[in-house]
């Protein structure tokens, strides 16, 4: 077993070990250079003493394993391990500034930027979703922002990942987890649901919009599994100025079924974006928790009826897309029309989670004054957002499943564009326009959207009638 300690001013492995920044229960940080690289590195060192808990040693080979498949901006770039027959390490990229602890300290935050905050951490939890793994400990303490915005998910000394073997599930039979966040299904031992991820999410939104934690803190498992049975109480009774969308979005979070919650972190995201386009149910005008007898009645089931069963195929965005549905009202032939609902429903019916977002821009001038009303004095921005629902009826797509969004913009590519980086859409559909001098000399749209989108682009064109 490793004999080196980490010393200010020793080298480990070519890492000159600079400052303790932390010292906790499992693991230290120190500050570390390597000759050559001025980049600000940290070398996490788990604790090995006498009577430590060998859970502790294995979530950090998880994490030795684990951190090394990791790419984007959502994670610290891995440099380097220590074998764990001289020394174990993890050496990453420090990432400046601090985790969300200090925020608590100012409990309650505003929804509006909570709202912010939550997206831009559903964009994180979906970008490791893709990369095959389930964080499973998700808490303020876990969780950065870079300079630029991207949050930063830490520590995955209990993570899942889908290709490796789960050497936690293996070894362990009790739920490891942080207590006020961890999902219902991972208290009974489940481990391998993404949505587990959107669950502590939903209890890090609650706790910092209304300064309350879900479901307390419990630090046994009989105070753990109370909330397979026992509802939170509804935000909107903690602090009654929290907006019916935003109780909505929380709650259905922290359904004790997973399949109840939103199918990916991406279309959690979309809905943090995306207020008013939030479909509401009785959840959002809740003030109670639910009765002393539909508790008793939950408490008599079987624990496993309470959950969903571990699923054989795990929920993937693919399972569940945002599909971008851009529509031209302006050059519209009802012959292209049909063609492009066809087209969206075509791609709907092979996921039956996916949710279609319908796009129309409102071209503003480049120079002169946009004036918001037309000639008749009625918004123009309201009148195309009810000519894209009109445009959409026909589909007859259920409420719930499709938002629709006028974005106001002098470039429409780049307007659907931005909407899709934004909001993680996978697929986007559109017409091409009508042959034209104008498309000739300046491109089209749909040309820029398919050569520079980050998903699948799907160009609509009805087929033209030969020349005779």
């Amino acid at each position: 077993m490793a004999r080196t300690r980490p010393e200010t001013g020793s080298t480990l492995d070519g890492f000159v070990i600079g400052e303790l920044i932390h010292r906790g229960g499992m693991a230290s940080l120190w500050d570390v250079r390597r000759a050559g690289d001025d980049t600000p590195l940290l070398m996490k060192i788990p604790v090995l003493q006498e009577g430590e808990d060998p859970a502790a040693i294995v979530s950090f080979e998880m994490e030795q394993m684990i951190m090394p498949r990791l790419r984007g901006p959502h994670v610290p770039r891995h440099v380097a391990n220590g074998d764990f027959a001289v020394q174990p390490y993890i050496v990453m990229e420090q990432i400046p500034g601090p985790t969300l602890v200090p925020q608590i300290g100012r409990l309650p935050l505003e929804v509006e930027m909570l709202a912010g905050l939550g997206a831009a951490i559903a964009d994180a939890v979906q970008a490791l979703h893709d990369q095959d793994v389930i964080h499973l400990d998700l808490k303020p303490s876990n969780i950065m922002f870079r300079a630029s915005g991207e949050a930063v998910l830490i520590d995955y000394g209990l993570a899942h990942h889908r290709a490796l073997p789960d050497l936690m599930q293996a070894e362990f039979r009790l739920p490891y987890g942080t207590a006020p966040y961890m999902a219902p299904e991972q208290v009974m031992g489940i481990r391998n649901d993404p949505r587990s991820d959107i669950f502590a999410l939903g209890a890090l939104l609650h706790f910092f919009a209304t300064g309350v934690r879900p479901f307390g803190d419990p630090q046994k498992l009989k105070g753990l599994k109370q909330r397979l049975w026992r509802d939170p109480v509804p935000p909107r009774r903690l602090q009654p100025a929290i907006p019916p969308w935003f109780q909505e979005i929380v709650l259905r979070c922290l359904e004790v079924k997973a399949s109840r919650r939103f199918p990916t972190a991406a279309q959690l995201a979309h809905a943090l974006r995306n207020s008013t386009q939030v479909r509401l149910t009785a959840r959002a005008e809740r003030r109670e928790r639910d009765g002393f007898f539909t508790v008793l009645r939950r408490k008599g089931e079987p624990l496993f009826s309470l959950i969903d069963r571990p699923p054989t195929h795990l929920p993937e965005a693919s399972d569940a897309p945002i599909v971008g549905l851009a529509v031209n009202l302006d050059d519209m032939t009802p012959e292209l029309g049909d063609t492009l609902r066809r087209t969206a429903l075509r791609i709907l019916e092979g996921a039956p989670q996916a949710r279609l977002a319908l796009l129309n821009v409102l071209k503003l001038n480049r120079i002169a004054m946009d004036q918001t009303l037309d000639a008749d004095g009625n918004n123009k921005h309201v009148q195309r957002l009810v000519g894209l629902k009109d445009w959409a009826r026909p589909m007859k797509i259920e409420e719930g499943r499709v938002t629709y969004h006028v974005l106001e913009a002098v470039e429409p590519a780049e307007a659907i564009l931005d909407y899709a980086r934004l909001n993680n859409v996978d697929h986007i559909i559109m017409g091409a326009r009508a042959n034209s001098t104008m498309r000739k000399l300046l491109g089209s749209v749909s040309a820029r959207v398919a050569a520079e989108a980050p998903c699948t682009v799907t160009v609509v064109r009805n087929r033209q009638p030969a020349d005779r």
